[in-house]
């Protein structure tokens, strides 16, 4: 049984419309601001937060139960992040998960980093307007602060067309260049990545003391009042969960489940299978289940879209991408190929991509102007 999402939740889909409709003057979501931010602090999941709200005094201050929103399907980066500045879920944008296969050419392809190397073009991959295109066609200014390694990546042309980048390099001070931007430049749409604690997360796990040092350091930040009339919202791509190492589900050579298998794309928590031609789906079906009971759900690619997984419309893109056979990790397990030559990713503490309350449950928290 796949956890359900409650029908009142409110979803990481419907962030670019309630900022469009904020910089339009009207009243939804958010009230009406001069100008807004968007900050996306990569990898805070809220029950994390409020786990450690000691350590973030102003991102907790005033916070209720019902300021959490939704993640996507997959909860992962690529995924996710566009689905936040698209409004569209990931069947509808075409990122459903961390790597998929190009049919077109039969290679796995990153979509968070290997648009360069593995020749995306994001243009074609991604041809959904993003929100900073739509507040543009509005007259309306955008912006995007992020780190400058970034600023002319494949998932940067993917995800922020139309918005003008500026680099800065600490989260102080990019969460003051968003604030500056917002101030100087009435109507203007500014959003601001904060990258740290997702990386802290992977390394060294959510309760590590490299993990609070980043949150503390994300919290100092977003202290900073913002400027009047400006409205600040402060979300997040999706949550995190430790994975231990006896934990981990490694497939050797020799398991049944590599049968019939063509490639395996997505990442530990949420796998993308994909089979051979001639493969019979049904039987490779029946081994995942049989072998990955009690580890993990799996769903063949027509029973995901049927129920929803990846929105409520799914493009001939995003279906060709998904795997026939997704294997979605339970509680805090992780899959990995013990075959393949890389093993790095073994290496990884903190973990996300499933279907728990960890990886699903994000901050929705308004500041400034938005202030409740």
């Amino acid at each position: 049984m796949l956890p359900s999402t409650p029908e009142s939740a409110r979803s990481l889909t419907g962030v670019a419309g309630d900022l469009l409709t904020s910089l339009a003057g009207d009243q939804g979501a958010l009230k009406p601001a001069r100008s807004v931010v968007l900050v996306v602090v990569d990898g805070l999941g809220s029950i994390q937060l409020r786990a450690h709200a000691g350590h973030a005094r102003h991102l907790t201050a005033g916070l209720g139960k019902k300021d959490v929103a939704y993640s996507v399907f997959p909860t992962t980066t690529a995924a996710a992040l566009t689905s936040i500045l698209t409004g569209q879920a990931p069947g509808g944008h075409g990122l459903v998960g961390y790597s998929v296969l190009d049919r077109a050419r039969d290679v796995l392809v990153n979509q968070l980093s290997g648009w360069e190397n593995d020749g995306i073009d994001p243009l074609i991959w991604q041809p959904e307007p993003t929100v900073f295109e739509r507040a543009r066609e509005s007259g309306h200014a955008s912006y995007a602060v992020g780190i400058a390694a970034y600023a002319n990546s494949g998932f940067t042309r993917a995800t922020l067309r139309g918005a003008q980048f500026v680099a800065a390099k600490t989260p102080a001070e990019r969460v003051a260049a968003a604030y500056r931007l917002a101030e100087d430049e009435p109507g203007a749409l500014v959003y601001c990545y904060l990258p740290e604690i997702d990386k802290a997360g992977h390394k060294h796990g959510v309760d590590s003391a490299e993990w609070i040092e980043a949150l503390e350091d994300i919290d100092s930040a977003l202290s900073l009042a913002p400027p009047r009339q400006v409205g600040v919202l402060i979300t997040a791509d999706h949550g995190m969960i430790d994975v231990p190492t006896h934990r981990h589900v490694v497939l050797e050579a020799g398991d049944s489940r590599f049968d019939g298998v063509r490639q395996i794309g997505g990442e530990p928590r949420m796998l993308h299978v994909y089979l051979d031609d001639t493969a019979d789906p049904v039987s490779v079906l029946d081994t995942w289940r049989r072998e990955s009971e009690g580890d993990a759900d799996v769903l063949s690619r027509a029973e995901a879209e049927a129920s929803g997984l990846f929105g409520p419309f799914v493009s001939h893109d995003a279906s060709s991408r998904i795997g026939e056979i997704l294997v979605i990790a339970r509680g805090n397990r992780a899959f990995y190929d013990g075959t393949a030559s890389d093993q790095r990713a073994r290496d990884m503490v903190g973990q996300h991509g499933a279907l728990t309350p960890e990886e699903r449950q994000v901050p929705y928290i308004r500041r400034g102007a938005f202030a409740v």
